[in-house]
């Protein structure tokens, strides 16, 4: 018993030291593994997420507010303003520091709503937000700005703050707006300000501002700026006076033959492909896209079909006809397969062709514009005719293979690079490659599509020595300071026929307008050359067009004008000689002065020329009737007075050199308006009466055959029943309605 007592401690000891030693170690275990885990988690923090959490303690911390870039200018060739930026704000609220400050929200709500035009409904709601920043109207006008400024004032408010933006104003409205697109909040949506995105915007500001720990900004205090870098800016190559004259041709176009389906018009410099207008209707305004710009785009709609297809008649009128869009492009193409033959040497001008109204090509028919035939013709009058027969033996000489490898040697197979947004690219049948009947069909430009400015580049090269550019729209882009970033190389694509080839092309066409289809295109006292195209759709419309260029002998300016689907109840044969022709006169007669081109008049046209009045006031009966005959002009004498005491028109002004001028002698003269009477559809001898007869005085545009009986008036500058100013010229557009194509 007693050597037992004795053991049992020894045991207990020992038993004792392994717990404790056992203790120690898991005291050190766990100390270790406590020492790990909070080393890995201060690596962690310290190391790995070191920059996320200190990103996350920033924003706690502070309040950062973007501010935007001023977006870059866009400029016409002249320096005109066509896009800007100015500066406007965005009206923004802390929701926290409203509710903190204990002001009335409806009250603030229902002012802010007033004064800035949004809803009341959407402050309060911006105002329960957990948060101490919402935008309440972006892009606010100044004096819109000022007048919360002075409500804040007026009622000591606090949480209410402004942004420094900017907003895009467009000075010209619709014009170009289909070429220029438009702003959404992401930045370009359409045209030049999506294709210039990275360009126009420029890179945003910031202020970054301390904040206390209801997220309230602690205003001046800690704030920090980093300044908005401003976009650059565009200089174009568009004309803002040649787009309104082109832009009024085709509302003009539309207007008297359309039936809403739309037109375009190309206006391109010959020897750079550099576009000096375009224009695509449906257009819109470029301050308001989102509204409907055009009444026939919604004819014979219910409003609830409106808005059931807003979105889609949106898209339409912003859409870019020129570029978007594919068509058969018809007898305007025979530009290309003339080209191609007298290039070749297929063809020249001693070749000859029999046309006897139709041609069968693998047993399939193909009608002429003349049914009963043209029969034997040169080169020149076969174009001067748009025949269909000889220009599909033109195709048959030059072959398939060849042909298909001029068409992409123009370009048509392909898109052209034009410096805008959702160009298309024309289609080509693969079996033009092989077929006959497809050879024939594409020879006088059937069966295959292209743009609009796809073709017009084509026809460029045919006429300015054979070479093929890429159509653009700015000529350069430049930063804040003025610098040159990026200057347009108007080098050529490649030289597709010869100088030889494109000058017996212009003389052809030429032709084409002084004696052919496109005689309604002529243009007094300059040399024209163009071709007119009708070409089928599918469905039986047609779409009628007319390409014209000049200086005939050395081109400057190409224009092509487009009519999709055009009225069959107006009394016009449908035709682009007929339809198209006239209008592209009209513009083109405006056009070609203001470009600084000079008329050279014939002696026929040296008649009814533009020239001016010479005051007469003051000078014998006599002598004034002498110097008014010397100058060319007509004479009537009112009244027995020795001299002129008042005269109409008055010197100074432009009108015909064979108008009758009226000088009064010793007499009042009547200053009771005249009524301008409707001269549409009268011979010039008839209209020039009628108008004479009103005191009126004539001036003429268009197809020159006067006495011709198929030439009548087709437009008139004055509207019938409107009272003018004895004297006032009225500028009449005569066409021979005897042209088919």
């Amino acid at each position: 018993m007693a050597l037992g007592t004795k053991r049992r401690p020894e045991s207990a000891r020992r038993a004792n030291r392994m717990i404790g030693q056992r203790t120690l170690l898991l005291l050190a275990v766990f100390g270790v593994a406590a020492f790990a885990l909070l080393f890995s988690k201060l690596y962690e923090w310290q190391i790995t997420r070191h920059d996320e959490l200190q990103s996350i303690a920033v924003r706690q911390q502070t309040l950062r507010t973007t501010v935007g870039a001023s977006r870059g200018t866009i400029y016409d060739r002249n320096g005109r303003t066509l896009a800007i930026s100015s500066t406007a704000e965005n009206v923004c609220i802390s929701p926290r520091q409203i509710r903190k400050s204990g002001k009335d929200q409806g009250m603030i709500a229902d002012r802010l709503a007033e004064i800035l035009g949004v809803s009341a409904e959407k402050v309060r709601d911006d105002m329960l937000a957990d948060t101490s920043y919402r935008i309440v109207k972006k892009r606010v006008e100044q004096e819109d700005a000022d007048r919360v400024r002075a409500f804040i004032n007026e009622n000591d408010l606090e949480g209410i703050f402004f942004e420094p933006t900017a907003k895009r104003y467009y000075p010209f409205g619709s014009l170009a707006s289909n070429v220029i697109g438009f702003t959404n909040e992401e930045g370009g949506a359409y045209g030049l300000e999506a294709v210039y995105e990275e360009e126009l915007s420029g890179e945003s500001g910031m202020v970054i501002m301390a904040k206390d720990v209801n997220g309230t900004p602690m205003l001046y205090r800690y704030e920090q700026y980093f300044d908005a870098q401003d976009g650059c800016s565009l200089n174009t190559t568009l004309d803002t006076t040649v787009q309104y004259y082109l832009e009024k041709g085709l509302a003009e176009l539309e207007a008297r033959y359309g039936t809403g389906k739309g037109a375009t018009g190309i206006v391109m410099d010959v020897k750079t492909a550099a576009i000096l207008g375009m224009a695509s209707l449906p257009n819109y305004d470029l301050n308001s896209p989102g509204e409907l710009h055009n009444d026939f785009l919604t004819l014979g709609m219910s409003e609830e079909d409106v808005r059931a297809q807003l979105a889609d008649l949106r898209f339409r009128q912003w859409r870019n006809k020129a570029i978007n869009d594919t068509y058969e492009p018809g007898s305007t193409f025979k530009i290309l397969t003339l080209s191609m033959g007298l290039e070749e040497g297929v063809i020249d001008l001693n070749s000859t062709f029999d046309c006897t109204g139709h041609v069968v090509i693998e047993k399939e028919t193909i009608n002429c514009s003349n049914r009963s035939g043209h029969g034997h013709q040169s080169l020149t009058v076969a174009a001067g005719n748009s025949c269909n027969p000889a220009f599909i033996n033109i195709g048959l000489r030059v072959g398939n293979e060849k042909f298909y490898n001029y068409m992409k040697a123009f370009g048509l197979t392909q898109k052209t690079g034009i410096d805008t947004t959702g160009e298309a690219s024309g289609f080509v049948n693969s079996e033009i490659e092989r077929s006959t009947l497809a050879l024939a069909c594409y020879a006088f430009g059937q069966n295959f599509n292209v743009t609009p400015v796809a073709l017009i580049a084509a026809q460029a090269a045919c006429i300015n020595g054979g070479y093929l550019r890429t159509p653009y729209i700015v000529e350069q882009v430049v930063d804040a300071d003025g610098n040159v970033v990026s200057q347009h190389d108007a080098s050529p694509v490649r030289q597709v026929v010869s100088e030889e080839t494109s000058a017996t092309v212009r003389q052809i066409l030429e032709y084409v307008v002084s004696d052919g289809t496109g005689k309604n295109g002529k243009v007094a006292g300059y040399r024209i050359g163009g071709k007119t195209g009708t070409a089928d759709k599918v469905g039986g419309n047609v779409i009628v067009s007319f390409v014209c260029f000049a200086p005939a002998d050395d081109p400057r300016v190409i224009m092509l004008l487009t009519l999709d689907e055009p009225a069959r109840d107006t009394g016009t044969y449908v035709s682009g000689g007929n339809m198209v022709a006239p209008v592209a006169s009209s513009v083109m007669a405006e056009l070609l002065p203001y470009l600084g081109i000079e008329p050279t008049y014939s002696a026929e046209e040296m008649v009814g020329a533009d020239a001016t009045v010479p005051n007469l006031i003051g000078e014998t009966a006599e002598k004034a009737q002498e110097k008014l005959k010397e100058l060319g002009f007509g004479c009537r004498v009112i009244g027995g007075g020795e001299s002129v005491t008042d005269q109409t028109p008055l010197g100074g002004a432009i009108v015909p050199n064979n108008a009758e001028i009226l000088l009064y002698c010793g007499t009042e003269k009547s200053h009771a308006p005249c009524v301008v009477p409707n001269v549409i559809g009268d011979s010039a001898a008839v209209a020039n009466q009628k108008l004479t007869n009103a005191g009126l005085i004539m001036s003429i545009s268009g197809a020159t055959n006067r006495s011709s009986a198929t030439v009548r008036a087709i437009s008139q500058s004055e509207q019938p029943g409107k009272e003018v100013a004895a004297g006032t010229v009225v500028r009449v557009q005569l066409s021979d309605s005897s042209v088919t194509d």
